[in-house]
């Protein structure tokens, strides 16, 4: 188990347990099926602690896109942005 999911601080910070859910699946599936880079060292982790890991060091966080907005290209949605 991971030790940060253990506390509510992560949970707080995102707002909820469905968005921090969230926002580590679609950070997951970034990582393990379109290949796309951690954004922490992974030193020997893996990718879910990496994900936590980049959640708790602010290096990802979730936008809610309007899918009536122009700039909605792939429709309403949690995409993940780099701070």
């Amino acid at each position: 188990m991971i030790e940060a999911l253990r506390s509510d601080k992560i949970v707080d910070k995102m707002g909820g347990r469905f968005k921090l859910c969230a926002l580590i699946q679609r950070r997951l599936r970034e990582l393990a099926v379109d290949g796309a880079r951690p954004l922490v060292e992974r030193e020997g982790r893996t990718d879910l602690e990496v994900v936590i890991e980049e959640i708790l060091q602010d290096k990802i966080e979730p936008r809610w896109v309007d899918a009536t907005e122009a700039s909605a290209k792939g429709g309403a949605g949690w995409p993940l942005e780099s701070a």
